[in-house]
């Protein structure tokens, strides 16, 4: 079985969110067996010189966008195992950044018709092209437009994953045969509220759509998840499925992990208190081993339930003795919030501005527990990283979230959870997390069940391989 995994963007060569994650660790995990997956992804100028210098040029091809015939230059690579092509365009790839350029539209169209025209010339030709969100949604309208009728092109199914539904690639009727070189009879296929839209276009062409959660497939149904896309998932709701997506377990293992203060496992769980004392040291918070540390790790923006945060944080430090370790970036209103707060409580909360690769580590090894309020929260990898390192997550149900913890005020849960989107519902799961954690045995139980939960990408690779299966029956 032959998978082409189509993406903008993949760990190690070019990141800016959770797909890449997905993209860089998912291929890894479904290869071996009956199953060959190779990935493909735009050549872009910021990939690293070490990565170019391990590139093998094969060949390059003409590709059409709208009336242009645009060059493309057709490179490989091997990691793990993985076989990466890498399509070059200078005019297109080598700018500063992935994203968020004046001709997006056109430099993606690129790419999504790149991928059915170098096939006669990689030598591979896949059973299922699986394509990841807005940025290589047009692949499966190219393939049903232009390209299933022709034999050399003929049998391959296309599935398309959606990671965040709110960006959709939204575009005016004027581009469809300029830009994205689409004949006129086929705009019925991504008109959508009077525009061209790219996620829409996906969901009617692709054999199968998917989404990172199974909470967030039925999410998305909603109008409050949607972003206008309700009514079109509802009608193609017989192809919409969820597959919770993992973590490298490999490359985030608190037993191996060399950037953390002191290596544990479930079996020798006694260094994370090491990485707490650590940790605090570092943070300038008051060295206490029985206070307990929370960690929040995220993008400040108002999707993440910041604004839950800011209407209750100063009640639960002031009437608590919890100690706070935040990292993030984003809305200046949230930074100044965290920056007001560490400085009203030095020695308790701890605020660096930024992402921190190498300090968000020692912060999911050093907390105690880890905050995720999360209004939305398609998947979310920062909570299964909270478990894998012992920190006890407390989270909205909501999307992969939901689907990832469950409370634990039975015995047998992993983590916290509160269900309205509301600040004292969000501050009870809180002081519960808190009462919990006064009660030393109980808190090392839940330790324990955190660092034994597996949510490696063994189990969703083995349902993305039945789905596979099913697509070619």
């Amino acid at each position: 079985m032959k998978i082409l995994y189509v993406t903008s963007e993949a760990v190690p060569f070019m990141a800016t969110g959770g797909l890449a994650d997905v993209a860089g660790s998912l291929p890894k995990a479904l290869n071996g067996g009956p199953v060959s997956c190779r990935v493909v992804m735009p050549l872009y100028g910021g990939i690293k010189q070490e990565f170019r210098e391990k590139m093998e040029f094969i060949t390059d091809i003409t590709v059409p966008v709208g009336w242009r015939q645009q060059y493309c230059g057709i490179f490989s690579t091997k990691l793990d195992g993985v076989t990466f092509y890498f399509l070059d365009n200078e005019y297109y790839f080598k700018r500063d950044g992935i994203y968020g350029h004046y001709d997006d539209g056109e430099r993606f169209a690129f790419f999504s018709r790149a991928v059915p025209e170098i096939l006669p010339v990689i030598d591979y030709k896949p059973d299922i092209i699986h394509c990841n969100d807005w940025q290589s949604a047009l692949v499966p309208v190219y393939y049903s437009v232009l390209f299933a009728e022709n034999p050399d092109f003929a049998g391959i199914k296309t599935i398309f994953t959606i990671h965040n539904i709110q960006y959709q690639g939204v575009y005016g009727h004027s581009i469809l045969g300029d830009v994205f070189g689409l004949p006129a009879h086929s705009a019925s296929l991504l008109d959508f509220s009077g525009a061209l839209n790219l996620m829409k276009g996906a969901i009617e062409c692709a054999d199968r759509v998917t989404t990172v959660s199974k909470t967030y497939a039925k999410e998305i149904m909603d109008p409050w998840f949607s972003h206008g896309l309700d009514s079109i998932l509802r009608q193609r709701s017989y192809k919409v499925s969820g597959i919770l997506n993992g973590i490298d377990f490999v490359n985030y293992d608190p037993a191996k992990d060399k950037v953390i203060f002191e290596n544990y496992s479930a079996k020798k769980p006694e260094g994370k208190a090491k990485n707490k004392t650590e940790l605090q040291k570092l943070l300038k918070l008051e060295i206490e081993e029985n206070k307990p540390l929370m960690g929040i790790i995220s993008r400040l923006v108002s999707h993440k339930g910041l604004d839950l945060i800011m209407a209750v944080l100063d009640d639960i430090v002031y009437y608590s003795d919890i100690q706070l370790a935040v990292l993030g970036s984003g809305d200046k209103k949230y930074e100044d919030f965290f920056h007001s707060v560490s400085s009203r409580y030095p020695g308790r909360v701890s605020f660096t501005c930024g992402f921190v690769p190498d300090l968000a580590r020692k912060i999911y090894a050093g907390s105690d527990m880890f905050l995720m309020p999360s209004k939305s929260e398609p998947c979310g990898l920062s909570q299964m990283l909270a478990l894998r390192y012992g920190s006890i997550p407390i989270v909205r149900e909501t999307g992969g979230l939901k689907d990832s913890v469950t409370d634990s005020g039975d015995g047998a849960g992993n983590g916290f959870t509160f269900k309205s989107y509301n600040a004292d519902d969000m501050k009870d799961a809180v002081y519960r997390t808190l009462e919990k954690y006064k009660d030393k045995e109980g808190w090392q139980k839940l330790k324990l069940r955190a660092l034994k939960c597996d949510n490696s990408w063994a189990a969703s690779a083995k349902e993305y391989r039945a789905l596979y299966n099913d697509l070619l029956k």
